[in-house]
């Protein structure tokens, strides 16, 4: 408890203390200048695997409790079935839906995320706290509840080893990375890149008119140079996509299940090297398909909106 509580405790002076300082002009790890703390959307093989904040070779880092778990919270992020293998039990890396190590536009960039937090969770009704949400990606998006027994069954007491707490090494490690990302922004303000994966209400097909087939024909088209006509994902060197769906992908509780969550990340995140060029319709049609195909299953899906309404493209929940 007392190397959680001494994490806790410095994670804010991260965010407070440095939001006062001139961050230098970001550039990416390979020398190219930008014009902004993000890789751009659009971007090219130069760039494609490239990060502008690395805090492996940031040198005002140093060798304090803190900064080595910044500097492992971003190895987490990047390896996470490898670095947190006790939480893991899917093949999915928080960078796979996060590109470019959380630094690149509209892909879900995290960069001055952290100083929003706490924020309100509408899919829990309660305020989150950075940790929680961490949490939350743990047990949805890696599938963290596949280690423990079917049917739903709690954890013994004791038993933490089993599913990810607040306090668990692993989730302060990825908050320190994340709080770090948050240097230079200002605390409370909401970055203008975030939120930028959502597709107008204007252009939402209803879920009922999807049509998975479509959505499989485009896929097949366009999808298996990275993600393999399988959805298992295609290795690259030494990196590969996560698996789309199947035993080792997210399961049924994490926010990818929203066919219009989904939707949008592909509208605006992919293809790779090519994103935007899928149509609003298309990207929804790619989203209902990979949603139509198998994966675990959440356990606590009945704890999930109980205050709030159920959104309507929560497919896995309409027979609860």
């Amino acid at each position: 408890m007392a190397r959680a509580g001494s994490i806790l405790s410095v994670l804010s002076l991260v965010i407070f203390s440095s939001a006062c300082s001139r961050p230098p002009r970001p550039m990416t790890s390979s020398g190219v200048p930008l014009a902004g703390p993000l890789i751009p959307a659009r971007t090219t093989m130069v760039t494609a695997w490239d990060f502008p904040k690395n805090p492996l070779t940031d040198t005002t880092l140093d060798n304090s409790r803190l900064s080595s778990d910044i500097r492992w919270g971003f190895k987490l992020f990047t390896n996470t079935p490898s670095e947190a293998r006790r939480f893991t039990p899917s093949r999915v890396s928080c960078s796979n839906c996060h590109l470019n190590r959380g630094q690149r536009e509209r892909s879900l960039p995290l960069v001055g995320v952290a100083g929003m937090f706490p924020e309100y969770n509408r899919r829990s009704g309660r305020l989150y706290s950075l940790t929680d949400r961490i949490v939350d990606c743990f047990l949805r998006s890696e599938n963290a509840t596949g280690t423990i027994a079917e049917g739903g069954e709690a954890p013994a007491a004791g038993a933490n080893d089993v599913l990810p707490s607040p306090t668990s090494k692993e989730v302060l490690a990825l908050a320190a990375y994340i709080t770090w990302l948050a240097r230079g922004t200002e605390v409370g303000a909401n970055p203008p890149w975030r939120g930028q994966n959502t597709i107008p209400a204007t252009a939402l097909v209803p879920v009922a008119k999807l049509d998975a087939r479509k959505g499989e024909a485009i896929f097949q088209e366009r999808c298996p140079s990275c993600h393999g006509p399988d959805g298992q994902g295609v290795a690259v060197g030494d990196k590969k996509p996560g698996p789309l769906w199947g035993p080792d992908s997210w399961n049924d509780g994490a926010g990818a299940s929203r066919v219009y969550t989904l939707a949008g990340i592909i509208r605006y995140a992919m293809p790779y090297l090519d994103p935007g060029s899928l149509s609003d319709e298309d990207a929804q049609n790619v989203a209902a398909f990979i949603n139509s195909r198998p994966r675990p299953a959440y356990p606590f899906k009945q704890q999930d909106y109980l205050t709030e309404k159920l959104p309507v493209d929560s497919v896995y929940y309409a027979k609860r």
